[in-house]
């Protein structure tokens, strides 16, 4: 007998449809359910559509397994009932948000804001630039983010430095921070939102970091205090690159739009051509697998 997995648009109901054992059944984030859909085994919720979709767990008697779209699951982690999984993207975004990263950390040491307010002024402001060849950076966040994105940074001639929550080959553990924050040259960010992630970048992070250093958030907002990052920003000791913001959206007289040495961007790291296609593949294998009497893969335990 197929599996019932509620899909909330087109482009997932035809790759679904291609699955033996998966019957997928249409909904529209934010309305009543459609006819059959107390039938479902599977969730997929919308790119965006936490709070909304958490919503319909009540009406879904027979479910088991919510299946995102996104590698962040902090909107369902404590949310469901037990008896019900949760299995997150990883491995569709972790490209997209690795060359985002690249991209700010060239766009600040290239200085191509500056080139490009240059060229709207028609001056020819001929000067040399920092490089990323040679800088250390650390990557906290050991997955498949972090791991993309190291594999990127060592072909720019980048020394590259991974942090887990536990050490192990390769990798540091998360409490060796405070003996290895002042040796890099960037420090990204690439976790999850968990209790202790949340305002891990403090004063006291911030204050460890190396004169001159940037800090690139492609995690989530709250892991940043903002108020404490805004005092490095405005007395000029550290420069940073943003995607992600706490509070979210932005406010447009909020003081981080006009912060010095701020490269700032709209939560838009993982949003790209061919993002859909991306999440929608790895989706398809881990409701295979469900559907095959497996456990999904990326099946998202504990606190994440």
């Amino acid at each position: 007998m197929p599996i019932t997995v509620l899909v909330p648009d087109d482009y997932g109901m035809s790759v679904l449809a291609e699955l033996d054992g998966v019957r997928p059944v249409r909904f529209e984030v934010g309305e009543p359910l459609p006819p059959g859909a107390q039938e479902a085994d599977v969730l997929i919720p919308g790119f965006q559509a936490g709070a909304q979709s958490v919503a319909y767990i009540p009406q879904l008697p027979k479910l088991k397994l919510v299946q995102l779209l996104s590698a962040g699951a902090e909107s369902w982690v404590g949310k469901l009932p037990d008896g019900i999984m949760l299995a997150n993207c990883r491995g569709a975004h972790g490209g997209s948000t690795a060359e985002w990263v690249m991209a700010a950390l060239l766009t600040i040491y290239r200085e191509m804001r500056e080139f490009a307010a240059a060229q709207a002024q028609h001056r020819w402001d001929l000067r040399k630039t920092d490089t990323l060849q040679g800088k250390r950076v650390l990557t906290i966040g050991a997955g498949d983010l972090g791991t993309q994105l190291k594999r990127r940074l060592e072909a720019f001639d980048s020394q590259v430095t991974l942090v887990g929550t536990t050490a192990r080959e390769g990798v540091h553990g998360v409490d060796e921070l405070p003996q290895l924050l002042g040796d890099y040259d960037v420090v990204v960010l690439m976790v999850p939102v968990t209790p202790k992630t949340v305002g891990m970048v403090d004063a006291k992070f911030l204050a460890q970091m190396a004169d001159g250093a940037v800090l690139v958030n492609a995690a989530r907002g709250p892991v940043v205090v903002t108020d404490d990052l805004l005092a490095e920003l405005r007395s000029g000791r550290l420069r940073a690159a943003l995607d992600v913001t706490d509070p979210e959206p932005l406010p447009s007289d909020h003081p981080l739009w006009t912060a010095p040495g701020l490269l700032l961007t709209p939560h838009v790291a993982g949003t790209c051509t061919g993002n859909f296609e991306r999440a929608y593949a790895v989706a398809a294998t881990q409701i295979s697998m469900f559907a095959a009497g497996e456990k999904p893969s990326n099946l998202v335990r504990g606190e994440y």
